[in-house]
């Protein structure tokens, strides 16, 4: 079973660390891609800004950390938390 890791009290540092080791990028405000593109929630088509992001395990999808993108995303893939 996937170990849950809560980032959402970690510094920005830390979270601007992770979302470059998943090979994406931040302003600081939001996530980017290697284009400095603001990311996308999948499943709200709205930038995930770095202060709400949600990267689920087995995963490096990055969305906004809210019910219906989370939902969506648990029917899209499965429970795998």
């Amino acid at each position: 079973m996937a170990q849950i890791l809560s980032i959402k009290d970690m510094s920005k540092e830390f979270k601007i660390f992770l979302v470059k080791e998943l090979g994406f990028n931040s302003d600081g405000t939001y996530v980017q891609d290697e284009k400095g593109e603001k990311i996308l929630d999948r499943y709200t088509n709205e930038p995930v800004k770095l202060d709400n992001m949600a990267i689920l395990p087995g995963s490096t999808i990055v969305l906004d950390n809210n019910p219906l993108s989370i939902a969506s995303y648990l029917e899209e893939f499965g429970d795998v938390i």
